[in-house]
């Protein structure tokens, strides 16, 4: 086990004597923004000491930025001031970059106002919004992410289909290999480094499959703090798209990067303990079912379809959501039942948790993390009683969820109770986002329109 994984940096002086205890040079200050990538500022050791405290210096436009980099448009809330935000780092967060041959550190950063407040738009600071609430009832969220992502050929043209890439024969994968253990060996190699990386960086992988997809890969993270789980995801995503670029392919966390193929999910297991004895507030002293477990399920259900822009942030999500896909069209829930949106798997009693199957793989975690969490939350608010439980394929019964990208953010928009939990300035910049997006999509003409519309209509 590498020495980082134990000694793992709490204080200001752990990260001063961590840095120079490695001869690191470089650190590299990390800020999630609303569509999940990597914003902020690389410096040198003394230097990012020297402004631990008072943080880094950076516009909030950081936080707002559309996928391609464009800036949200005048009039919305980086209009208010357009101000520049403070990058705190978060001492718990710093790790090893495994991948620079000179020793290089990453941390991730929390972000603040001038005053010091935290910017309530954030990523970050909403998912702290919405696990203070669950402290605030004595209560602690704990969740386990799984991850679908496909291995792919190289591709230097965005107008072509994607491939997949080459294994180790020599050949490329054919047919739907779900759980096929010789299709995962094509891979080896670097499934080998991305779980080196992962050692070296303070990412705890558990089982990997192989999905039903060509070269598409699941891996599956402990269970844990809703936080950190969010951190190691952010940063999984880089280190996998790093070690697969090292063997000469892409990575890619599209929800539905092939035409005629399985989408890629992120399922997100969840569980709510006590925060004075970690027992589970879903099951009673002798093991059984508690109402507080069909409460959590029916926020679920009630709310899931308004917060759906934070499950299937991007135009592409939506491809993924559809009915000849292994993907959940409704919110029905089921015992052990894959077919449903809403799943609790047979577990111990101790173990007693819902598998929200909504997520695209492609969501920002932080912010699919605490949806899911507020959507809970509200059902334990509520305490209303959940729809009966399904037995019979779900994709059998009407669809239940927004159909496109517009009607999601339009319920969200509306969605008084997910404002009121997650912050109604948040939801309106991350609608401002993701309109801007949809505007610079909606300019682009698509290879079907070529084909179909040119010499047809």
């Amino acid at each position: 086990m590498n020495s980082d994984t134990k000694d793992t940096p709490t204080t200001r002086d752990d990260i001063v004597s961590w840095l120079r205890d490695r001869n690191i040079d470089e650190v590299e200050c990390l800020v999630p923004d609303m569509t999940g990538m990597m914003r902020g500022k690389i410096i040198p050791r003394e230097d990012f000491i020297r402004n631990m405290d008072s943080g880094l210096r950076l516009p909030e436009t950081i936080l707002l930025q559309a996928v391609t980099g464009d800036p949200a448009e005048e009039g919305g809330i980086q209009a208010e001031t357009d101000q520049d935000i403070r990058t705190i780092p978060d001492a718990r967060t710093i790790r090893i970059v495994p991948w620079y041959e000179e020793p290089v550190a990453q941390v991730i950063c929390d972000t603040t106002f001038n005053d010091g407040t935290p910017v309530d738009f954030a990523p970050r600071s909403v998912l702290k919004r919405v696990l203070g609430l669950y402290a605030d009832r004595g209560l602690k969220p704990i969740v386990a992410p799984e991850l679908e992502y496909y291995l792919i050929e190289k591709s230097l043209n965005p107008d072509l289909p994607l491939s997949s890439p080459i294994g180790i024969s020599g050949r490329r994968e054919s047919g739907r290999q779900a759980y096929g253990i010789e299709a995962a060996n094509e891979f080896d190699p670097v499934i080998e480094e991305i779980y080196a990386y992962c050692e070296e960086s303070r990412i705890e992988i558990g089982t990997m499959a192989h999905e039903a997809g060509p070269a598409q890969i699941e891996m599956n993270f402990l269970h844990g703090d809703p936080m950190e789980l969010a951190d190691q995801v952010f940063l999984f995503k880089r280190t996998v798209r790093k070690a697969a670029l090292k063997h000469d392919m892409y990575a890619t966390f599209m929800a539905m990067p092939h035409e005629n193929e399985p989408g890629s999910a992120m399922h997100v297991h969840q569980s709510i303990v006590r925060a004075d004895d970690g027992t589970n507030i879903f099951v009673d002293a002798d093991g059984k079912d508690m109402p507080t477990l069909f409460h959590y399920i029916s926020g679920l259900q009630r709310h899931v379809p308004s917060a759906m822009p934070l499950f299937c942030p991007n135009v592409n999500s939506f491809r993924r959501i559809r009915l000849e896909s292994d993907a959940p069209i409704n919110v029905h829930w089921g015992l052990d039942n894959r077919t449903c949106g809403l799943r609790v798997p047979d577990s111990s009693p101790q173990a007693r948790r819902v598998e929200n199957r909504v997520p695209g793989v492609d969501s920002n975690p932080y912010l699919a993390f605490a949806a899911t969490l507020a959507c809970g939350l509200l059902g334990l608010e509520e305490k209303i009683d959940p729809e009966p439980v399904v037995a019979i394929d779900a994709h059998t019964l009407p669809f239940g969820l927004p159909l496109h990208h517009h009607e999601a953010l339009e319920m969200l928009g509306a969605s008084e109770p997910l404002r009121r939990i997650l912050g109604s300035r948040f939801v309106d910049a991350f609608i401002e986002v993701k309109q801007l997006e949809w505007q610079l999509y909606n300019r682009v003409i698509s290879r079907w329109e070529r084909e179909y519309l040119l010499l047809n209509v």
